[in-house]
């Protein structure tokens, strides 16, 4: 595929994780401003995030039962615009979390078709998967810094404008992209989904990724308040959300070439191990500058690494004829499940805030079995399951 279509995708991506850039950090500070407490905030990012279960399935089913992943791409972006309008007007923890749970639901059918869309693009090329992506981390950095000025001018309701901005965008780009070839399936794995989803290693790799997603409940549900507790502005907690964005961009960078030379297993364990580190550290020592410094730069392993490695292996394992519902199902399950469970979890924990060092602690610990499970995991196992990396 040409370069053209490529920087479109680039922007697709941009325009995505600008809109997550918005929502994942601020979107507790919005519902504090709704008058939601802590539990209640906890409760509606656990229900929404159930969304996340059904609707990535819903939708890559009919992705691969007709070949069409950029129609629903676009379905799904044109839908969750129209939907947002509703938020203006919502009200209440059940009004908010009945709109909120309808956006994400036709918010899942985007992530899944976009990478479809780009590995098929890239023919699974790691390398070049890796720097399309990095736009997305670039439009994270950009919204996130550029909201929490915002917020500090006019107030949390602005976000509102900017989302809707954002889906408009996306939907209007989305229309520049084009489907790609449909290239015979090579893959060696044969059988049902369901035989590959019964198999120990995708098991055991998809408890591992769920799990690690539950450790990132009090992180993604209440680090911009918990900022705002320990005395930081707006645009001040905005800058440190991009420094592990930018960290993030930097892995991706060299994500292709580290799966290549030390595999999925040993990527997974180190990037866990690190993790177990940044929780624990914001556990004990978030009043410090230079950990906080110091837990955002992890961020390129906590999640930037694991992404890239969990992608490859899915994309590889599932082969074409299963590629949109496998890709779904890791968002499913890993971020869906793990997800709600982790928001939760977080909800209870946090308190307002005076529960924060007892829910970080809680996040090392969950991410502390993800990383047993994957210890024990064979290697042959689990690196057998891809091809080598290009």
């Amino acid at each position: 595929m040409g370069r053209g279509p490529l920087i479109w995708l680039a922007l697709a991506y941009l325009l995505y994780f600008g809109q997550l850039g918005v929502l994942t950090p601020y979107l507790a500070m919005f519902l504090d401003g709704r008058g939601l407490n802590s539990v209640e905030i906890g409760q509606l990012l656990a229900l929404i995030t159930l969304t996340r279960i059904l609707g990535p399935n819903l939708w890559a089913n009919l992705a691969d039962r007709s070949g069409k992943s950029l129609g629903i791409l676009q379905i799904g972006a044109a839908l969750a615009l129209a939907s947002f309008f509703v938020i203006f007007v919502a009200d209440g923890f059940w009004g908010l979390t009945l709109c909120f749970g309808l956006i994400m639901m036709f918010w899942t059918a985007i992530m899944p078709q976009m990478e479809v869309i780009t590995l098929n693009s890239v023919a699974g090329d790691a390398h070049k998967y890796s720097r399309i992506r990095l736009w997305g981390s670039l439009g994270f950095i950009l919204l996130t810094i550029s909201a929490g000025r915002l917020i500090d001018w006019f107030g949390t309701e602005v976000l509102l404008v900017i989302c809707l901005a954002l889906l408009a965008a996306l939907l209007l780009v989305s229309t520049r992209l084009r489907e790609p070839e449909q290239l015979p399936d090579n893959s060696p794995h044969t059988g049902s989904i369901w035989s590959k989803l019964k198999s120990p290693v995708f098991l055991g790799f998809i408890l591992a990724l769920c799990l690690l997603q539950v450790g990132f409940g009090p992180y993604n549900s209440f680090f911009t308040l918990f900022m705002k507790d320990l005395g930081y502005s707006g645009m001040q907690t905005g800058l440190l959300l991009s420094l592990g964005v930018l960290a993030e961009i930097l892995i991706f960078l060299k994500a292709g070439r580290l799966i290549q030379l030390f595999g999925i297993k040993w990527m997974l364990l180190i990037s866990l191990a690190l993790t177990v580190l940044r929780w624990t550290l914001l556990a004990n020592f978030a009043h410090l500058p230079w950990v906080l410094i110091a837990t955002q730069c992890i961020h390129a392993a906590s999640f930037g690494l694991t992404h890239a490695t969990a992608i490859q292996f899915i994309h590889r394992y599932f082969g074409r004829r299963y590629q949109s519902r496998g890709q779904a199902l890791y968002v499913s399950l890993a971020g869906g499940l793990g997800g709600a469970l982790g928001n939760f979890g977080a909800g209870l924990l946090w308190q307002q805030g005076q529960g924060a060092t007892q829910a970080f602690l809680a996040a090392a610990m969950v991410v502390g079995v993800s990383l047993v499970v994957i210890l024990l995991i064979p290697s042959r196992h689990l690196e057998c399951a891809s091809e080598p990396v290009r």
